[in-house]
């Protein structure tokens, strides 16, 4: 069985390493017959299109700065930013192994049957966050002095520029997605007409307070998978430095990706497979990797500008308040 963690220490680029892995998954599945590394080494190669071919990511970027410049006419005394990243490859590489854990491990539980290839390639086809925008708005203090009264206002306003937003992008080749994956977190804030599109997090917290607004768009123009996420900033702050944040979700993801004793060992050579390179990955010790443009310290002081392990930004806008600097007495 091949791993990501076979190529980690060789010297290469990120690059370099995603085309090493993906022919040897590929290679792998025509040995064994196993065609759901096949689809693994089909995922890594979008995931290498994304990362080198920065054309599409310019026209898309483009198109995603029109809201921003809408925002910063319609919305002047918010302050706000817009981020874009790609997914990085060591967080991808645990989510894709995580589906195939979750999707074996829940149908052997209610069934004690096991899914077949095309029942996991279609749980794995939900995975449509490798380029992920994330908003996040906060109203300044000398237009709402009382705390309660501010956060209300956020999310007011976070509402509703979520109503005007899947118009909004699909007049700029964008088309939204139904929200499908998962429990149904539909939002009684949201209009009707765009509520199936959201996964809402605000009225349905996940665990540990996580709080955001979800949609799903495809980009018609470089036909990938986009994921927008609206937040304020007590959520963004909770989900990256707070008790949501993706270290602490990661290390609490250690416990539910251990099912190994719910599946017996040789029974699943998917489950099997994707437990052992999921493992794997959560032992890394990143101070001992060697992937060229990448160094750290420990696992905590990283120096990562190639999208290995904090993925690549694409996107960093700003608005800041036109009375940010206002005095409020």
């Amino acid at each position: 069985m091949v791993t990501l963690n076979d190529y980690l220490y060789s010297g290469d680029t990120v690059l370099r390493i995603i085309q090493k892995y993906s022919e040897a998954l590929k290679e792998s599945s025509i040995e064994t017959g196993n065609t759901v590394d096949l689809f693994h080494s089909n995922f890594l190669l979008r995931m290498e299109e994304l990362l080198i071919h920065n054309d599409f990511l310019t026209s898309q970027s483009q198109r995603i700065r029109e809201l921003y410049k809408y925002m910063t006419d319609e919305y002047p005394f918010l302050a706000f930013t817009f981020k874009g990243r790609i997914k990085s490859l060591i967080r991808a590489e645990e989510k894709f192994n995580a589906y195939i854990l979750k999707i074996v491990y829940e149908k052997y539980k209610d069934s004690k049957s096991y899914p077949g290839p095309s029942e996991i390639k279609n749980s794995i086809d939900h995975f449509r966050d490798l380029i992920a925008y994330r908003i996040v708005v906060s109203m300044p203090r000398c237009h709402v002095a009382d705390k309660n009264e501010r956060e209300e206002a956020e999310i007011k306003y976070l509402y509703e520029i979520s109503d005007m937003l899947p118009d909004f992008l699909e007049r700029r080749g964008f088309s939204v997605e139904i929200s499908t994956g998962g429990a149904k977190l539909e939002s009684g804030r949201l209009s009707e007409s765009v509520r199936p599109y959201f996964k809402d997090y605000i009225e349905n917290p996940g665990a540990y307070g996580y709080q955001s607004l979800h949609i799903t768009l495809y980009d018609n123009e470089s036909r990938s998978f986009v994921e927008v996420q609206l937040r304020t900033k007590k959520m963004d702050d909770n989900a990256e430095i707070g008790p949501a944040n993706h270290l602490g979700y990661e290390k609490r993801q250690e416990k539910e990706r251990s099912r190994r004793n719910a599946i017996p060992l040789g029974e699943n050579i998917y489950f099997d497979e994707a437990y052992e390179r999921g493992m794997l990955l959560q032992q890394l010790d990143l101070s001992k990797v060697d992937v060229n443009m990448f160094s750290a310290v420990n696992n905590s002081l990283i120096n990562d500008g190639c999208g290995l392990y904090r993925g690549r930004l694409i996107l960093p806008f700003e608005h800041l308040s036109r009375f940010q600097n206002d005095i409020v007495y």
